[in-house]
This record gives C-alpha cells, sequence and structure tokens, in this order.
C-alpha cells in the first residue's frame, strides 16, 4: 500500500480543509457543465468536479478521487459510477469519523 500520498475522505463542509492535498468524495450527479460536472455532496453542498470526462448519467453518485483545488471543486483524476442508489447518510458519517475521533485510522 502506497502511504505517500494519502487520500481523505471528505464531504463538501471538509473539503475546503484540504486545498491542495489528494481527497476521496461522492457527489450525486445534478448536472454536466462542458467538461465539468456539477454534483451534491452527501451533505447537501454542490460541488464542481473537472477532469477527465466522466460518462456518469445525470441523478447517479459518484466517487471523485482527485485534488481539491478550490474550496468546492476537485480536479478529478478517477471517477467512478456508483449508480442511482447510494446511502449518503452513512458516507457523511464515515467522513465525519475519519476527520474527527477516528483519525488515525484512516492515514
Amino acid at each position: 500500500m502506497d502511504t505517500s500520498s494519502p487520500t481523505v475522505f471528505v464531504n463538501g463542509e471538509l473539503l475546503k480543509l484540504y486545498m491542495g492535498r489528494r481527497v476521496r468524495t461522492v457527489v450525486q450527479v445534478i448536472r454536466n457543465e462542458g467538461g465539468a460536472v456539477v454534483g451534491q455532496s452527501t451533505d447537501n453542498q454542490q460541488l464542481t468536479v473537472k477532469g477527465p470526462n466522466q460518462s456518469v448519467p445525470v441523478m447517479n453518485f459518484m466517487e471523485v478521487i482527485g485534488v481539491a483545488d478550490g474550496p468546492q471543486s476537485i480536479r478529478a483524476e478517477i471517477c467512478t459510477d456508483f449508480g442511482s442508489n447510494f446511502d449518503t447518510a452513512s458516507y457523511n458519517g464515515l467522513c465525519k469519523l475519519a476527520n474527527g475521533q477516528f483519525k488515525n485510522l484512516f492515514l
């Protein structure tokens, strides 16, 4: 396992704490805007995902791994379609644990 560049689990609120760092999040695709995807994070914030052409259908959930390049945007390296059924409350809870009480377990 490569731990030289750990990927932090974030939601929309936590993204701004990791500017310039590699992050991982899940968004629900709202719309495509000329090479970028606008999505809703698991804590109901609007995020912009720039980068490789994402072919995830509108309203599907998409995991994004990339670099936080703004308080509400990510330059994507990897995007994965998670389909139309995803437990946002559980993922949001994971983000809070990974950045709080159990941070040491998540690198």
